[in-house]
C-alpha cells in the first residue's frame, strides 16, 4: 500500500466532492505528512496493520516534538478523515481510533485589540504615497468587513461595489457573502484605486484588488510583514496575529451591542458556536462596566 498515494487521492476527494480551498488541502496533506512518516518509519503498509497502540505511539511523538494540544486535536481529526475515506473508498478497514478520544483543547480565546489601538494601528499609516496608501485601503478594509487574510488578498476588483458599499466575500469552501463596508474605508478604497492602484499596476492586467511593486497580487505573508510593520510604528505591545482584525472586528461588533447571528453571517462562519468564541470576550468587557459603573461593584 502507498500511503502517499492513498493521501493524494484523499486530498483529492475533499476538493471534489468538499470543495475546500487549496490553503485547507495545504493544512490536511501538512497534518498527515507526519502520519504517514510514522507509518513508513515502523513500516506499517496497510490500515489492517494500524492498531490502536500505533496511533497512541504517534501522538506520543507529536506531544515529545512540543505541539500543542489543539494542533494534535487537528492532525488526529486528520487522520480519522483519512480512515474514513480509506474504509469507504478502498475497503480498508480500521478499529485504531475507536477508542481514542481528542485531547482536551480548553477554551481559546483569540488576541484583540482595543478600538483606541486599532485607531493608533490606521493612523500609523500616513496615506503619502502609492503603497502606503494601498496599506491604509487594505487595513482598514480587513478591519471594517472582518476578513480572513486570504479572503483580502485573494479579492477580485469585480467583487466591490463603490456606490452601494459591499464587497462579495469567497470565505471557506467558497461560499459567498455580502458584507457591507463603511464610509472611511470606502473613502480608503477610492483614493487607492483612483491614485495608488495605477501606479502599481500600470499597463499590466491584474483581477485582484490589491496588489504589490510589480502589479502581482500581493500574498498573505506580505501582508503579514506589513501588518507587523505599522504595529511596531504604532507601538503596540499587544499579541497580534494574521487574523488579529478579524477577531478585533467581531469583537467590537458584539461589545456595541451587534446580534451574533448577524455577526456570525458577516465572518462567515457555517456554525454560529463558532461565532460564539466571541461572547466569552464580550463577557470580559462586560464584567468591566459592571465593575465601574454599578454602585456595589
Amino acid at each position: 500500500m502507498n500511503w502517499s498515494f492513498l493521501v493524494d487521492d484523499f486530498l483529492a476527494s475533499l476538493v471534489t466532492e468538499r470543495g475546500l480551498s487549496q490553503q485547507t488541502l495545504e493544512a490536511y496533506s501538512h497534518d498527515l505528512a507526519s502520519f504517514v512518516e510514522f507509518l513508513e518509519e515502523t513500516a506499517l503498509s496497510s490500515c489492517s496493520q494500524v492498531k490502536t497502540k500505533d496511533i497512541l505511539l504517534w501522538l506520543r511523538q507529536l506531544k515529545t516534538h512540543g505541539l500543542s494540544a489543539r494542533t494534535v486535536a487537528r492532525r488526529l481529526a486528520a487522520v480519522r478523515g483519512f480512515f474514513r475515506f480509506l474504509a469507504e473508498e478502498h475497503s480498508c478497514e480500521s478499529s485504531a481510533l475507536n477508542v481514542i478520544q481528542n485531547p482536551k483543547i480548553g477554551l481559546y480565546l483569540p488576541d484583540v485589540l482595543t478600538i483606541e489601538e486599532v485607531t493608533r494601528l490606521l493612523e500609523a499609516v500616513n496615506g503619502s504615497t502609492p503603497l502606503e496608501i494601498r496599506d491604509r485601503a487594505m487595513l482598514e478594509l480587513t478591519y471594517a468587513c472582518g476578513l480572513r487574510v486570504s479572503e483580502l488578498t485573494n479579492l477580485p476588483i469585480a467583487n466591490i461595489n463603490i456606490d452601494i458599499q459591499y464587497l462579495k466575500v469567497v470565505g471557506k469552501g467558497e461560499k459567498e457573502r455580502i458584507v457591507p463596508v463603511g464610509d472611511v474605508a470606502i473613502q480608503w478604497l477610492k483614493r487607492y484605486l483612483t491614485q495608488a492602484r495605477p501606479a502599481l499596476v500600470g499597463i499590466k492586467q491584474c483581477q485582484y484588488i490589491f496588489t504589490g511593486r510589480t502589479g502581482k497580487p500581493i500574498t498573505r505573508q506580505r501582508f503579514w510583514q506589513i501588518l507587523k510593520g505599522y504595529i511596531n510604528i504604532a507601538g503596540i505591545k499587544s499579541s497580534v496575529s494574521p487574523h488579529t482584525l478579524r477577531h478585533s472586528f467581531a469583537t467590537h461588533l458584539l461589545e456595541g451591542g451587534a446580534d451574533l447571528r448577524a455577526v456570525q453571517m458577516l465572518l462567515g462562519h457555517a456554525k454560529i458556536t463558532t461565532t460564539q468564541i466571541y461572547t466569552h470576550l464580550d463577557m470580559n468587557h462586560l464584567r468591566e462596566m459592571h465593575r465601574r459603573y454599578h454602585p456595589r461593584g
